[in-house]
């Protein structure tokens, strides 16, 4: 971070902004030249304010091109001229933050806590507490009936520095995010070759052996690829497997058991218990060479071609497909019989979307126009997109006040929404469903899947919140998270092709110490034990 305030220092002279937007034909009145008081939408006279912003690769440079903003405007009267960033946004955000020369707000600011605490001690943020009381309603509402997301956009100091988006899709364990790297299995395969769903990791074994060996694509070649993943890939690993063995692991490294406790999970006797079943499988060439090198086009590309016997991802669509030719491999039952799903700490929740800069002198401006981001059907669109576009597919129809899905007929979801969601500060609410909106076909498909399928055996009753640190202890986890996520994942990839886990456990767990697991763990349990004394 200094150093990219440094080098903005010295070249910034000359730095040119990519901006998208600042050439409108819309003749509005900068805010920056008067403050505006006692606001009602639609002024009565045009006005701007300036915004940073990023937007996806699908998405129109110039977000006043969106159907969401260009209704927005009309209906306010204020014009958004735009800085947008498709590419390197948290670089060229923090040159146009060090040039001195600061937009009114940034929207979908993607700042880590580190920044936010940082923008805040250098005076480049202000605190929005006040505003949200005095002039954001809606989001003070939900605030009040759902506190934690209060606490969870609160710095350790009290304050309020930015603006959360929030996505429920489900409640507690039973949210659709408790689970992520959902295992699929070929049942054209084992149909083929009258095999029956595993219900053990043993099984399982066999059922790959199979798919290896017994031609089940019936071309004549040995081109099946019975196991696959992306190592490290998130939704695309394979760490739901390794729940078999004990504990299980998740992208954190980090459970919540029911007594309270923070643990760490590769580090347990049944993380080295797991990784010797994927050995064994690994020696009998069962897993796809490309597995610990491979990227998300190369896997997507095998997997349009129905090559996986079982791979990893969060909705099969996404690699194999809409059809029939792939299931949900069922929790497996490990060496000592006991199924197990370990949860994920994922939630629908991010702190980061939207901050004030201290340049604004338009403030309950700003935070009106902000807060209508938080109107129940507003959010609906900002998060997913929108209804009578006459240009491209929608994903609502507007009936009665309710905005329900449309079935798309082909387009591929992500990239009409990529091109038509706004995202930023928005929430939607499992209350919403029903009555604003309908819950999108594919989220409620799989929360299905979960409930018939893992949830049974998903025993924790908490996962890890998204504690908000300061900015010491957010400094010293990623310290210790960059030596460690890249040594733990080396020594995984290891072992899986070579073995000797048993030789090297020793040093393993020595390294771990060496780069500071026990502050990891004590940073983690005191940040968890806050926020639960926060919530009584």
């Amino acid at each position: 971070m200094k150093k990219s305030w440094v080098i903005a220092t010295v070249i910034l002279s000359t730095f040119i902004l990519g901006a998208c937007g600042n050439s409108s034909k819309n003749k509005a009145k900068s805010s920056q030249d008067y403050e505006l008081k006692d606001v009602n939408f639609p002024l009565e006279e045009k006005v701007s304010l300036k915004m940073i912003s990023q937007s996806a690769a699908l998405a129109p440079k110039n977000p006043n091109d969106k159907l969401i903003f260009q209704r927005l405007e009309k209906e306010t009267n204020l014009h958004i001229d735009w800085t947008n960033y498709n590419s390197d946004f948290a670089e060229k955000r923090n040159l146009d933050i060090a040039s001195g020369d600061l937009p009114d707000a940034i929207f979908n600011a993607g700042a880590s806590d580190y920044d936010l605490l940082n923008w805040a001690e250098s005076g480049v943020i202000i605190s929005l507490e006040e505003l949200i009381e005095k002039y954001m309603p809606n989001l003070k509402k939900i605030f009040d009936e759902y506190p934690q997301y209060k606490q969870l956009s609160t710095a350790p100091d009290g304050h309020i520095y930015s603006l959360p988006w929030i996505e429920e899709l489900g409640e507690g364990k039973e949210s659709i995010h408790t689970v992520n790297d959902m295992a699929w299995i070929n049942v054209d395969w084992l149909n083929k070759l009258g095999l029956k769903m595993p219900e053990t990791t043993d099984e399982l074994m066999e059922v790959l052996e199979a798919f290896k060996t017994q031609d089940p694509n019936g071309n004549g070649e040995a081109d099946e690829i019975p196991f696959s993943f992306i190592n490290n890939g998130g939704n695309e690993d394979l760490k739901l497997l390794f729940a078999a063995f004990g504990e299980g692991d998740n992208d954190d490294h980090l459970i919540v058991d029911n007594d309270g406790n923070v643990q760490f999970t590769a580090d347990k006797e049944g993380y080295k218990k797991a990784i010797k079943y994927f050995h064994e499988m690994y020696k009998k060439g069962l897993i796809d060479n490309e597995a610990f090198e491979q990227d998300w086009n190369t896997y997507v590309a095998k997997g349009k071609e129905q090559k996986y016997g079982v791979y990893f991802t969060w909705d099969k669509m996404n690699i194999t497909g809409d059809n029939d030719s792939y299931d949900v491999l069922p929790v497996l039952a490990g060496p000592d019989g006991t199924k197990h799903v370990t949860r994920t700490n994922g939630m629908g929740f991010s702190r980061d979307r939207f901050v004030i800069t201290s340049a604004n002198k338009n403030l309950e401006l700003t935070a009106k126009w902000i807060d209508k981001m938080y109107e129940p059907l507003q959010s609906v669109q900002n998060n997913w997109g929108t209804y009578g576009d006459k240009e491209q597919a929608n994903i609502f129809e507007l009936q009665n006040g309710m905005l329900k899905h449309l079935s798309l007929n082909g387009t591929a979801p992500g990239e009409l929404r990529q091109k038509t969601e706004v995202a930023g500060p928005l929430a939607v609410l499992n209350s919403y469903y029903g009555s604003v909106t309908t819950m999108p076909d594919d989220a409620k498909w799989r929360l299905d899947l979960m409930h018939k399928t893992y949830l049974p055996y998903i025993e924790n009753e908490n996962n890890y919140p998204k504690v908000f640190l300061d900015k010491e202890n957010t400094d010293k986890l990623a310290k210790i998270e960059t030596d460690m996520w890249d040594y733990i994942y080396r020594k995984r990839a290891e072992w899986i092709t070579n073995g000797k886990i048993d030789d090297e456990w020793k040093d393993y767990l020595s390294e771990l110490k060496r780069v500071g697991i026990e502050d990891w763990i004590k940073i983690k349990q005191d940040g968890y034990d806050t926020f639960v004394k926060g919530m009584e």
